[in-house]
């Protein structure tokens, strides 16, 4: 028997590899508004939150109230850049083909935007239903909701959780929740990136590639029958 009863998969920048599109576009559509981030300050205080924590952030940051048409423009603009470019993580199909416990995704996306991301990469099927966003709970990541709400929609103790993400905030949250959490570092945006100074949250195992994600629980993986 495995440790796990449920694997909860974030979405972007763990099933897809879109932060690397989301955070150029962000930092485009910002500098319209002269504001100056670059790439690295998206990826640290910007991924793995929801929309209206960016625009808090960006609010108490550099003083901007940003106007209510910014986000439509924004989605539309990211969305028409997914069309383009959008692809999925290489071996996350197979692992979720091959568990041996229900899955299921909780994003801090909105619900149009994992729909058709998922839709994009032909990933809508693997997960039915079993898709939850931020929009369901009162806080986002890094909070621990989204994690809770997701384990208990499944009927999984927490304990028994094993959350794969790839964010700083995404980690904090699994980690605040009481799950085991293993950081995916195999997306576009995470190259370069410093993830072992002492202020940072440290997830239970950290992995680069879909091809691995079975070695440390075997257990995990579906037996194949004998040929």
């Amino acid at each position: 028997m495995t440790d796990y009863e449920l694997v909860i998969f974030d979405c972007d920048g763990v099933l897809i590899d879109s932060e690397l599109i989301s955070a150029r576009m962000l930092v485009a559509e910002l500098a319209n508004w002269q504001v100056d981030v670059d790439l690295a300050y998206v990826v640290h205080h910007f991924l793995g939150r929801s929309y209206p924590v960016v625009i808090s952030q960006i609010r108490k940051e550099f003083g901007l109230e940003l106007p209510p048409e910014f986000e439509a423009d924004y989605r539309a603009r990211l969305l028409a850049a997914f069309d383009e470019e959008l692809e999925e993580m290489p071996g996350v199909r197979e692992v979720i083909a091959a568990l041996a416990v229900p899955c299921c995704v909780a994003t801090s996306s909105s619900p149009p935007r994992v729909e058709r991301a998922l839709e994009i990469v032909g990933m809508s099927g693997l997960f039915g239903d079993r898709v939850y966003t931020a929009s369901e709970v009162s806080r986002g990541k890094p909070a621990p909701d989204l994690f809770l709400h997701a384990a208990a929609k499944m009927g999984a103790a927490p304990k028994r959780c094993l959350v794969i993400e790839d964010s700083l905030n995404g980690v904090r949250a699994g980690l605040s929740a009481g799950m085991t959490v293993w950081q995916f570092t195999g997306g576009s945006h995470m190259s370069g990136v410093a993830l072992d100074a002492p202020d940072l949250p440290q997830a239970h195992r950290r992995f680069a590639s879909f091809g691995d994600f079975f070695h440390p629980a075997p257990s995990l993986e579906r037996t194949r029958p004998i040929p």
